[in-house]
């Protein structure tokens, strides 16, 4: 990315991929699938790095790895949002970003770029570095200054000039002896076995959005996770226990906080959804008491006055101590059976969704927290539009992404239906 002491420009850097891509020499013993160590158990990466990589070729090659800045993935495979098959497209475009063939992605890197054979692109973040709105922003100032501010040629080029006299990229050595092959080949079975049982669903919700959330003078986050909570009690029929992601930005250094969303208010309003006595009045009461305390929680979680992290620095105070703690050993291990959050749009002023809707993000997501349960990630797009990323693991009879989403959908549709608005939803 560097050369005669200056970042390279747009146009070099598409110089050097074209050299890179023209490049048809076999990998070398063992480098193809290199990558899947970063994918598989970390105990066998471990061991096989103290044996493998401290010295030689392999310590130089894997230098270069490590203190790169980040990945970046020429993926030889095709992904696009299709207006005409949104659902699988956008399905295979998640799964393919959160875990691609797990041998063409560095999982150990903050974040891994990854750049589909016809041209669209996404990222795969690490999470211990970083939360969502971190990578999200990141990606904001990608999409707004790719197409806008650098732009291409109508030759489909970066503009600019390619360098006169630019030696080309360097091609990094392996010397990946067969029991290391072993470890490699281990690993990928894993990995592979973990990707497959990922069950992604992304759907664009557009019958209505914040707009008309707002006319029913609700917050729109606490809308939503209403409706997750009506959805996922018809789904399972009961209630579990539910994580909401909450930024703790206002702290230094602060990362985040749990809103335990599920509430007994939040319980009552569902009850009410499901019970055809209940009337309009009785429900809409319910559901303003069940925003109401959401939006406190959210406040609560957000000054630094949750307990979530607070349980957690107990338990690790205990740890050093050396305290055994029934109480802190059972909260702790409680499962997340629902575990969501909200990807914030930060930097508005970047994008003008009505006349750019093809500038807009689909979000992002992540596996599910428990092995029978859902993660649901959600994004707010302008006034009309929210899109769901919902995953499980297709290993667990209680879940299927698809028949949530659509559980989802009929709740958002079911609550709005309550405030009976003149406004007729967005058409398809």
């Amino acid at each position: 990315m560097f050369y005669d002491g200056r970042l390279l420009l747009p146009r070099e850097i598409e110089q050097q991929m074209e050299r890179i891509l023209a490049d048809k020499s076999e990998p070398q013993p063992g480098e193809e699938f290199l990558a899947a160590l970063t994918a598989g158990d970390r105990v066998p990466w471990a061991k096989a790095r103290s044996q493998f990589f401290i010295r030689g070729k392999n310590k130089q090659s894997l230098d270069a790895v490590e203190k790169a800045a980040f990945f970046v993935t020429l993926d030889d495979s095709e992904q696009r949002y299709e207006p005409d098959n949104p659902i699988q497209s956008l399905d295979s475009y998640g799964k393919s970003l959160l875990h691609g063939k797990c041998y063409d992605r560095w999982f150990d890197k903050s974040l891994n770029l990854i750049v589909f054979k016809n041209g669209t692109m996404g990222l795969n973040a690490e999470h211990s570095w970083a939360d969502a709105p971190i990578v999200g922003h990141l990606w904001e100032q990608v999409l707004s200054s790719d197409p806008v501010r650098l732009g291409y040629t109508e030759e489909g080029h970066c503009k600019g000039n390619p360098h006169p006299n630019m030696p080309g990229p360097q091609r990094l050595q392996w010397d990946i002896p067969e029991e290391c092959q072993t470890v490699i080949s281990s690993s990928l079975k894993v990995a592979n076995t973990l990707a497959d049982d990922v069950d992604m669903h992304i759907f664009p919700f557009n019958d209505f959005g914040k707009g008309l959330i707002k006319k029913c003078k609700t917050s729109p986050d606490g809308f939503i996770q209403l409706a997750l909570q009506l959805a996922h009690f018809r789904d399972k029929g009961k209630f579990c226990l539910t994580y909401e992601a909450s930024m703790t930005r206002l702290f230094r250094e602060g990362r985040t906080e749990t809103v335990r969303s599920c509430t007994n208010e939040t319980c009552a309003f569902v009850h009410a959804m499901m019970d055809e006595k209940a009337t309009r009045e009785e429900r809409l009461k319910l559901l303003k008491a069940a925003t109401e305390k959401h939006q406190n929680l959210y406040k609560l979680a957000m000054t630094g006055k949750g307990i979530d992290r607070h349980l957690f620095c107990l338990y690790l105070v205990s740890k050093y101590l050396g305290e055994d703690s029934p109480f802190l050993k059972e909260v702790l291990s409680e499962p997340w059976r629902l575990s969501t959050s909200q990807t914030p749009l930060q930097q508005m002023e970047l994008f003008d969704l009505k006349k750019h809707p093809e500038y807009v993000t689909s979000g992002g997501g992540f596996g599910p927290v428990a092995d029978d349960g859902y993660g649901v990630s959600y994004i707010i797009l302008g006034e009309d539009l929210i899109n769901f990323h919902i995953s499980s693991k297709h290993s667990s009879h209680e879940t299927d992404s698809h028949r949530f989403g659509s559980n989802i959908k009929q709740a958002m549709l079911d609550i709005l239906d309550l405030f009976q608005l003149d406004i007729k939803p967005n058409k398809k």
